[in-house]
């Protein structure tokens, strides 16, 4: 199964150089809350996520064990500890805060994982970088609410941190 998003979607963005590499960047300024553009590519399982070897971070996690093979310009889009991005929705991305026109587009790699199988090294460079990509559930807590209040954790993490709030309530008990 492969996902397709209309090409119209993407009209408000462009791919550039950057300190990463490649970047995906505002070609005019978009509000806090416009859509960005829809996360399109085949499904896949985590067992091919993880054979794509060195681009095995690549890959969206939708689901506990079921990703998206996300194509450009969605896969060029980077990690940021401090981002102005989110996805809502499963596949959508949208502006945390007003984004101006030729400043780069991020989201927190964490926000859409959960398998304890990958990291990635951060070199985003804000005062409160992590210095390392992890989980969702390694999140300091008061981050983890914060992007729960946002609504851009992806829902099956959501799922996964109610009933480990639930559990760990129990157990104070």
């Amino acid at each position: 199964m492969t996902l397709k998003t209309p090409s119209s979607n993407c009209l408000n963005i462009f791919i550039d150089k950057c300190s990463f590499g490649r970047g995906v960047f505002a070609a005019e300024n978009i509000a806090q809350g416009e859509v960005i553009l829809t996360f399109s590519g085949r499904i896949i399982t985590l067992d091919e996520a993880l054979s794509k070897g060195e681009k095995s971070g690549n890959p969206l996690q939708i689901d506990t064990k079921t990703y998206i093979d996300i194509e450009e310009p969605g896969v060029i889009v980077n990690h940021h500890c401090n981002p102005n991005a989110g996805i809502i929705n499963t596949y959508t991305l949208v502006a945390l805060i007003d984004i101006c026109k030729g400043e780069e587009i991020f989201y927190d790699y964490s926000t859409t994982m959960s398998e304890n199988s990958w990291t990635m090294e951060c070199g985003c460079s804000a005062t409160n970088c992590r210095k390392i990509v992890k989980d969702f559930h390694y999140l300091p807590s008061s981050i983890k609410q914060k992007y729960l209040e946002l609504g851009i954790v992806q829902k099956f993490i959501v799922t996964e941190h109610e009933l480990m709030s639930k559990i760990n309530f129990n157990n104070q008990l």
